[in-house]
């Protein structure tokens, strides 16, 4: 557990200025502060949104999700150690939260009312493209199990490293690099072709 004044060193040494960002707000988070969480929830709002939704399926628990994950970061601001990054610590919250709700639900997900928000507007022969092959990738994600999405996900659509997605899933770096090998291996037989292609 870091003091304030740990968190202010932590800050200066973060990479980018985004991480420093980040750190100066859990600082004042852990301090009781607000308007930085407000600040945090609606900076890591849109991102677990995607994250949540990709990984179990259940548009239904978005929202439910992310508002248990950001209670954790108000409630336990102080826990964050600094050994990693801040979207790190609070995407590992999320990906815990969402094993716990998938292991309470075991009813079928029928992905047709999954609806994707693009956050550019591009052409409408490009959006329909670009939906097309989105539709796809989900269909065949769908067909991954919980760790491999969300391996995919973290990946891919979140570009965290193989030692950050080991720190978010509790997992040896090894372990990461396998059920990626093996989601990979599993979306190349669905969709043809390689993943690349697709993601």
């Amino acid at each position: 557990m870091l003091g304030t004044q740990d968190l202010d060193a932590t800050a200066q040494r973060a990479g980018s200025e985004a991480d420093r960002e980040e750190i100066t707000l859990l600082a004042h988070v852990r301090a009781g502060e607000l308007r930085a969480f407000d600040t945090l929830y609606r900076l890591y709002f849109p991102r677990l949104a995607r994250f949540i939704e990709r990984m179990t399926r259940r548009p239904a628990l978005v929202e439910e999700l992310i508002n248990d994950t950001m209670m954790v970061v108000w409630r336990r601001a102080d826990s964050y150690n600094g050994e990693s990054k801040v979207s790190t610590w609070i995407f590992g919250i999320a990906y815990r939260k969402a094993l716990k709700a998938l292991s309470k639900v075991d009813d079928p997900v029928d992905d047709s009312d999954v609806v994707e928000v693009e956050e550019d507007a591009p052409g409408p022969e490009a959006t329909l493209t670009q939906a097309q092959l989105r539709a796809t990738l989900m269909q065949a994600m769908s067909k991954l199990s919980a760790d491999h999405r969300a391996v995919i996900d973290l990946a891919y659509f979140n570009e965290f490293g193989c030692r950050e997605i080991a720190d978010i899933m509790a997992c040896p770096v090894d372990t990461v690099k396998t059920r990626m090998f093996h989601a990979r291996r599993r979306l190349k037989t669905v969709l043809g072709g390689t993943a690349e292609d697709w993601i």
